[in-house]
């Protein structure tokens, strides 16, 4: 990632702001709470459709708040520089079709439709029950976290109460695990299935923008050991 230029990420400064505005309002508007959470019986028969893009921006308290927006804007304002780097992203995309000023638009999709694509398990699983609800940006974070890990699998990160350095597809493979077993588990009262989903959608996006990303992927992994 050397190279590329820290300057302003719009859409990621916008988002998280969102995040922290929205969900603020939130905390001391419980209607506004109740408005915007994920409830699929009221998606699905009463046809808020609302719900599907106002749940990312709202959060059940400050830790929740400060965990996703902090992976968020971690991963995020990375990846939307390289999505904004016309130069650098048409040389890993291997075209000249990337567009002028289309970095920002394609984060936001990845984010959004992350956060989308997260809500579809709760929406079969959950139409027909009204008591179901769910909120946070989980299913669009997640995107982003793998997204970046598929690009640079190789780079180093911390966890937390880990005091070392961890490659990240290491930690890209153990989120996949950890967040499958405690979705079939259950009972924990987190929308694992939303981590899980939003992953996916994350690699799948990327891929599609350019097949070659995966080959890409496994060869920095190879190499890695090499």
């Amino acid at each position: 990632m050397g190279g590329v230029p820290l300057t302003a990420t719009p859409v990621c400064m916008v988002l998280l702001g969102l995040m922290v505005v929205v969900s603020l309002g939130a905390f001391s508007n419980p209607e506004l709470k109740r408005r915007l959470m994920l409830n699929p019986y009221l998606v699905h028969h009463g046809r808020q459709y609302e719900r599907l893009f106002g749940h990312p921006f709202i959060h059940a308290d400050w830790m929740h708040l400060f965990f996703n927006g902090y992976v968020f804007w971690s991963f995020g304002r990375m990846l939307e520089l390289i999505f904004s780097n016309e130069a650098l992203f048409a040389q890993m995309l291997q075209t000249d079709f990337w567009g002028e000023n289309n970095g920002a638009f394609y984060f936001a999709v990845l984010f959004l439709g992350g956060a989308l694509f997260a809500s579809l398990p709760a929406m079969a699983r959950h139409k027909d029950n009204p008591g179901y609800n769910a909120l946070g940006a989980s299913g669009g974070v997640s995107a982003v976290l793998m997204a970046s890990i598929l690009l640079f699998p190789t780079t180093s990160l911390y966890l937390m109460f880990i005091p070392i350095e961890i490659p990240a597809f290491i930690v890209g493979i153990g989120f996949l695990v950890y967040e499958s077993y405690m979705d079939k588990r259950g009972g924990t009262g987190i929308a694992h299935d939303a981590h899980l989903w939003g992953a996916l959608f994350g690699i799948g996006f990327m891929i599609a923008l350019r097949p070659a990303f995966l080959m890409r992927f496994f060869e920095q992994v190879v190499g890695y050991f090499s």
